[in-house]
């Protein structure tokens, strides 16, 4: 397995949507529209909304066996938010003693040229099972519990020798179960259920606050699956045989995909994501970098962050070290790699065209479904509340 190009997919997962063009804190996509594919939110929190925010993720997937004891790898990996307020002191501190002076949160403060922003970043976590028997799983139920304790940390923000300010970060607790199981549905073959619980204890207090509730959920979640004497069947484009069993695999937020060299017909290795991709996603070679919107339009968002005025590419490049990184990335791109980008058609490595409409099923007719236990079909007058 080529695990360079397995970390190169999952962090363009992981970080996709993490922030988006204008690429600054003030635009107000940026304070809305962020950490918007894989959430896994707190139980509690999934209950009081009737189960339409999730509290778990589960992939199921196929594996076939072929040696006496196949075993199976998972990891879980998601984004963990951290809050970075900016604190303008009530009265300034001539001398910094480390104890927290009273202040009040502000969007923004410039001061000695640099630019201190109210801004959500975020932390990588990672969870990872214990190598596992298939033929263990198949018998006993296993489960991974995993908590990451809240934190809290001070930085003086100086004028000269003057505190006039401070950055807090501050970051939630969080916990929750891996459980992995497994089933045999036919001769050396295994139906694998990997589900990601958010057990986070959620405060009354911060219930209906959609930051708090955001500070305590799984962003961005992932999963990935890894077999020794063992391979995955692709849920995408499986072989006739295995077509009704992988129909019958049930996916809840996200899908699993082969990952993994094509060529050599790799695997031993399943992306489950938040995001529909084919089997064996690469990043494309013309691509510079990670831009946290969508591969297809890096050419297209490289041009504009070229035209910023200075005043937004300072914004920018004082949002935190990921847009300042991309933002340096971009002024220092050589015209020849800008046009690599132009212009490149590809043809299908798949031998025949899967039909999107039978796969997700859009071509099927149905009569109507039920929400909240009221049968609805089309003709029926509704009343839509956004949330």
């Amino acid at each position: 397995m080529n695990h360079d190009l397995l970390e190169q997919v999952v962090n363009a997962v992981l970080y996709e949507g993490y922030i988006l063009y204008p690429y600054r804190p003030s635009s107000k996509k940026n304070q809305r529209e962020r950490f918007t594919f894989g959430r896994v939110y707190p139980q509690a929190f999934s209950l009081a909304e009737n189960g339409v925010e999730p509290c778990a993720m589960q992939t199921q997937c196929l594996v076939r066996a072929f040696a006496a004891e196949p075993t199976l790898n998972v990891s879980v990996r998601f984004l963990h938010p951290l809050r970075r307020e900016i604190g303008l002191l009530t009265s300034p501190l001539t001398h910094w003693t480390g104890t927290e002076p009273p202040f009040r949160v502000v969007p923004e403060l410039n001061i000695n040229g640099n630019l201190y922003q109210t801004w959500l970043e975020a932390v990588e976590r990672r969870v990872d099972s214990p190598q596992q028997c298939l033929n263990s799983l198949v018998k006993n139920l296993q489960r991974v519990s995993f908590r990451f304790e809240e934190s809290r940390g001070i930085e003086p923000i100086c004028e000269g020798k003057t505190v006039v300010a401070v950055m807090v970060r501050r970051q939630a607790p969080i916990e929750g179960t891996l459980e992995l199981r497994a089933e045999t549905i036919g001769r050396d073959l295994f139906r694998i259920t990997a589900t990601i619980l958010n057990q986070t204890a959620l405060p009354e207090t911060n219930s209906n606050e959609a930051d708090a509730v955001l500070a305590q959920t799984f962003a961005s979640t992932h999963t990935v699956l890894e077999a020794h004497d063992a391979e995955f069947i692709s849920l995408m484009d499986p072989a006739p045989e295995y077509r009704q069993a992988a129909q019958a695999c049930r996916n809840i937020g996200t899908w699993p995909v082969l990952v993994g060299d094509e060529e050599a017909r790799e695997r031993g290795t399943m992306l489950s994501s938040p995001i529909i991709l084919y089997d064996y996603p690469k990043i494309a070679p013309e691509s510079a970098g990670s831009l946290f919107d969508g591969t297809e339009i890096d050419e297209l968002l490289t041009l504009r962050i070229q035209t910023m005025t200075d005043a937004e590419k300072f914004e920018m490049r004082h949002a935190d070290e990921q847009a300042r990184r991309l933002l340096e990335r971009t002024e220092s791109l050589p015209q020849e790699r800008l046009l690599q980008m132009h212009g490149t058609i590809r043809q299908p490595a798949t031998p025949r065209p899967i039909e999107f409409d039978d796969f997700f099923g859009a071509n099927i007719p149905i009569k109507g479904t039920t929400v909240n236990g009221v049968f609805l079909k089309p003709g029926d007058r509704v009343r839509i509340r956004p949330m």
